[in-house]
Formats: structure tokens, C-alpha cells, sequence
């Protein structure tokens, strides 16, 4: 990673202890947070390795989607098939201000650190626990990845209008993004923070219960529309995006345009097409007589963009009309843009074979504390002696035999 943070003021979590059991998404995107905010984060992975380790693209040995959710994190690499792994395991949790795991619940109790066990012994510990449907209820049990929560929790259903067609009907696709893994990541961030700061007033930790489908319902900004079961007359697109379009510019460029020319904001689609003798028609100050024309004006509205140079001209002349827009670009065009190279919103980081490459940066700037990529992620069982020497108090003999053993495994590839 650049070193260009190395007299940084400290983070904000500085001196917080967490441990990481968590794998794949959910629970490594809350913990790489913590990470970037000042905390110790120390992942418990087993010898097998984080799923997400073994995907592609990959960078040298290592695989970026595990990066991306693991950097700046310490490695401890623990059998759970041993006994003395498991007590390694009880040990790590009763010294940790934070415990993330993101198992089916009763997997963490069966290996002895669920949040009864460690809360009993460790009693400030702040323990999430990050599920598909949450710790309680008749679904508790069930087996749940992103495009499950979506489904279940209304997601899918409402992406209706984004469908493909295949053999002339159209097919109800899932969305590429884990958006459940990464809200539900989220949320247990907001969770733990709160909870350490009830600590300081308290002394006491508590249990944080976060589910996959409560957070993509508390996400879902038109639940309660969809739980009413009732419309009323009027504009659709006040709020939300479902009509605002994205349009074809002459270079080829697309644009996504925040309005819709048949919706709230008809007038200033209106002036810009030149038509300001509509724009005080009585027809069309309301939604039901812009309705009978919307066809039209939304093709109006892309005809017109057709003739327009560039994607930037054609959001320079909606600014000036009052209008958001923005170029659809790629990751990797975002990332050469001016503005994202200033704001240093993407970082290098090690490959372990001498190169580097990019991932996104903490999206925090505070004006009196650092934020941001910790150190590179870190290969399975990289810091077994660092960890158990200096935060268990091990003596370098109990940790030679503990890997001899096969309780710890010792720096493997990164991959």
C-alpha cells in the first residue's frame, strides 16, 4: 500500500480489538470497515482458506475480491477440528473488544464461543452476529447468500422493470451485486459502533442480532408503499428512479439522467427541448394529462440527446436546466478521473509477488482523524506468533508446537 498516511493522526477505533471469524462478504466488509477506522482487526481462518481467497480475477497468488474485503486485517490460520483450537479460539474472543461471525446460528456455540460463552468471561465484548434471517424465528436455520435475501426479502420482485428477454418473454434475472451482503455488512458496522459507545457509559458488551432480510427491508426506501397495497393519484416519480432514463448520446456515450421529461420535473426537460410554450399548458401541470403524452415525451427527450456531441455536454446542459446527470462510466474509467485521483478514493496495495494493485479506499474523510487501507491482506496464518505472543501472552515454544501439531497452520500461499 503507499505510504502516504505515515503521519496520519491515529483512527477513531484506535486501541479496539476485534476478532473476525466471519467469511466471504458480509462479515469482511464490517470488518475491513473497522479496520480502516482504526481497529485491530484479526481474522480466524481456517486451514482451508476463506472461500473468497480461490475466486478471480487474481493479482500474483492472490485473489482481489478477497482483498478488497480483507485488507489492512491480521491472519490467525486455526484448525476447529482440535480441542486446543477451539480453546485458542475461547482465548482470542475473551481478549476482543469486538467479536464478528456470520454463521447459522448455533455453529459459534457448538465450537464454544458463541455469545453466552465469551460474554460470561468477557463481559464488555460487543458480539455480532451477521445471518441470513436472524437469530430468532421460524426461518433462523435457513441457508441464505445474497440473491436469496433478495428474493425473500422483496428485492427481486421489485426489479421488475430490469429484466431480460430470452426466447421472446421476459426473464426475472438476479442483480449481479450482493447488495444484502454488503447492506447487511453495513449494518452491523452501525450496530457495533453503537453498541462501544453505549459500553463506555454501561461496562457491559451486548449480543448485536443483524439479519440479512431486515436489512434489505430497512433499506428499501418504498417498503412502506409496497406494504400499503394502495396507490393514490400522482406523480410515480417524485421519489425513486424507476422512469428516469438513460440515454445515447452521438459518440456512443450513455447518460443517466435523475428525472423523468413525463414526471415532476417535466419543465425543465421541456425547456431544454425548446418546448417552454408547454410548460404553462393547464394540460400538462398535472400527472394524469402528462401520462396520455409520456411516450412521447420521453422519446422526444432521447431524440434530442442523439444530437448532442458528448455524454459531459449533454450533463452541462441539464445542470444548467437544473437537471442531475452523469456519464455512465466503468470502474476503471471512474478511476482515472481527476476528481477520484484527488480525493484518493482508490489505493494501491501489495500482491505479494512485488507488484500491486488497486482497491477502493475507505469512503470516510474526518477532519481530525485518519481513515482508510490499514496494510495489504494478509496471508493465511501470517501473524499466528504476533498475535499469541502478544495478545495471549504464548511463548514462541507454545506456538512452534502448536503448528506442529496442526492446531495453527503457519503462512501458506495467499491464494
Amino acid at each position: 500500500m503507499t505510504d502516504d498516511a505515515t503521519d496520519a493522526p491515529p483512527g477513531l477505533l484506535d486501541g479496539v480489538v476485534v476478532l473476525d471469524l466471519t467469511r466471504v462478504l458480509a462479515g469482511p466488509i464490517c470488518g475491513r470497515a473497522l479496520a480502516d477506522l482504526g481497529a485491530r482487526v484479526i481474522k480466524v481462518e481456517p486451514p482451508a482458506g476463506d472461500l473468497s481467497r480461490f475466486s478471480v480475477p487474481r493479482h500474483g497468488p492472490i485473489s482481489g475480491y478477497y482483498a478488497q474485503q480483507n485488507a489492512g486485517k491480521e491472519n490467525v490460520s486455526v484448525d476447529l477440528d482440535h480441542a486446543e483450537g477451539r480453546a485458542l479460539l475461547f482465548d482470542l474472543a475473551c481478549r476482543a473488544d469486538v467479536v464478528l461471525e456470520n454463521f447459522r446460528p448455533g455453529v459459534c456455540d457448538r465450537w464454544g464461543v458463541g455469545y453466552d460463552a465469551v460474554a460470561a468471561e468477557n463481559p464488555g465484548v460487543v458480539y455480532a452476529s451477521l445471518t441470513g434471517f436472524g437469530q430468532t424465528g421460524p426461518w433462523a436455520g435457513r441457508r441464505a447468500y445474497a440473491v436469496i435475501g433478495h428474493a425473500v426479502a422483496g428485492t427481486t420482485a421489485g426489479q421488475l422493470q430490469h429484466q431480460e428477454v430470452v426466447a421472446g418473454q421476459a426473464v426475472l434475472a438476479n442483480d449481479a451485486y450482493s447488495h444484502g451482503d454488503v447492506y447487511t455488512g453495513l449494518v452491523a458496522l452501525s450496530g457495533v459502533l453503537a453498541a462501544l459507545f453505549a459500553r463506555q457509559s454501561t461496562g457491559r458488551g451486548q449480543h448485536v442480532d443483524v439479519s440479512m432480510v431486515d436489512s434489505l427491508l430497512f433499506v428499501n426506501e418504498h417498503a412502506q408503499e409496497q406494504l400499503a397495497g394502495e396507490t393514490e393519484p400522482g406523480d410515480p416519480a417524485i421519489l425513486g428512479s424507476g422512469w428516469s432514463p438513460v440515454v445515447e448520446v452521438a459518440s456512443g456515450e450513455r447518460v443517466s439522467v435523475a428525472g423523468d421529461p413525463a414526471g415532476h420535473g417535466y419543465a425543465d426537460f421541456l425547456r431544454l427541448l425548446g418546448r417552454d410554450d408547454l410548460v404553462d399548458d393547464p394540460e400538462m401541470r398535472s400527472w394524469d394529462g402528462r401520462r396520455s403524452q409520456a411516450t412521447r415525451l420521453r422519446q422526444d427527450f432521447r431524440d434530442f440527446a442523439a444530437t448532442i456531441p458528448t455524454g459531459e455536454d449533454l450533463v452541462a446542459l441539464l445542470d444548467e436546466v437544473g437537471t442531475a446527470a452523469g456519464v455512465v462510466r466503468s470502474v476503471p474509467e471512474l478511476a482515472g478521473e481527476d476528481h477520484i485521483v484527488q480525493r484518493g478514493s482508490i489505493v494501491d496495495v501489495d500482491d505479494g509477488a512485488g507488484g500491486t494493485f488497486a482497491i477502493p479506499q475507505a469512503p470516510w474523510r474526518f477532519s481530525g482523524a485518519t481513515a482508510g487501507v490499514a496494510g495489504p491482506p494478509a496471508w493465511r496464518g501470517e501473524h499466528n506468533r504476533t498475535v499469541l505472543t502478544g495478545l495471549l501472552g504464548r511463548s514462541d515454544d507454545d506456538v512452534d508446537a502448536l503448528e506442529a501439531a496442526g492446531v495453527l497452520v503457519a503462512r501458506p500461499p495467499r491464494g
